[in-house]
């Protein structure tokens, strides 16, 4: 399959509009993003691509005039010679280490992942997967029941994996994301986990302790509610993608689906949150 590359270059100091870009895109049916300095790249499916997106009125006039675009064609067998040249192993508080296949393993780390780097967001070098990565780590999984929503490349529910959890759900709306999950899953040996292609409507009648979502501000407001019935008494819920000066946005939508605002880390503006369900 074809795919469009949608590069948007974002003026000097308006690093704001990334996040903005990659929700309005979202709605217009672009896949999956990666994001760089000042730049933004967006990709969608040749057939569903049409010129007059970049017409659309959800690219306001503030957009517009902050972001240039240009596109080009990527044929399908450009992808994995792409993406592996830009793909360098990530190590996280000396004790998760995120590699390729092509890259050597390191022994002495205490969790090694294997991530195959295609299309799929997630392999640690943004900094909203850093952040839940490390929130992660943080954690006693045992026993819990988790869902990674918004998977990715699966590496989020694969550290809950080898963390010792059992019951792991992930789901992803992106065919891409969908299948390099399931290739991860495969590479890290970490069966337990059940992959779905969809949205926040699978969970209808599905609990769990944990919650991850590292999508984008709009969808997570969206989602909110659904996240907070998901959740089991006490649940926990990880929210990242988004900046900090959304936080106090997604803390008012959190507490009226009954979560109390726990913490938060932050690196580059970004932020990921904790919740924790209250008892009512």
């Amino acid at each position: 399959m074809e795919y469009i590359e949608l590069k948007c270059t974002i003026k000097s100091g308006e690093t704001d509009k990334a996040e903005q870009l990659t929700a309005i895109l979202g709605e217009l049916g672009f896949e999956s993003f990666v994001e760089a300095d000042n730049e933004l790249l967006a990709y969608i499916p040749v057939e569903k691509y049409n010129s007059s997106i970049l017409n659309d009125e959800l690219l306001t006039p503030e957009i517009r005039n902050n972001v240039e675009f240009s596109v080009v064609v990527i044929p399908d067998q450009n992808w994995n010679a792409v993406w592996e040249s830009n793909f360098q192993p990530v190590t996280i508080d000396n004790r998760c280490y995120i590699r390729a296949p092509f890259h050597p393993a390191d022994p002495e780390i205490e969790f090694e992942i294997i991530i195959e780097p295609k299309m799929s967001f997630g392999t640690a070098h943004h900094e909203t997967t850093f952040l839940m990565l490390k929130f992660l780590l943080e954690l006693d999984l045992t026993g819990k029941a988790v869902l990674d929503m918004g998977c990715g490349t699966g590496v989020l529910a694969i550290l809950t994996a080898l963390k010792g959890c059992r019951d792991i759900t992930a789901i992803d709306n992106d065919e891409w994301a969908y299948k390099n999950t399931l290739e991860n899953i495969q590479s890290n040996n970490t069966p337990y986990i059940n992959v779905y292609l969809g949205d926040a409507s699978l969970l209808e009648n599905r609990n769990y302790d944990v919650i991850i979502a590292n999508i984008n501000r709009n969808i997570l407001l969206n989602d909110m509610s659904v996240y907070a019935k998901s959740l089991k008494a006490n649940g926990l819920l990880l929210l990242s993608g988004f900046y900090y000066a959304d936080l106090d946005v997604i803390k008012a939508s959190a507490l009226k689906s009954g979560l109390e605002f726990s913490t938060y880390k932050e690196k580059n503006n970004w932020v990921a949150a904790s919740f924790n369900k209250l008892n009512t």
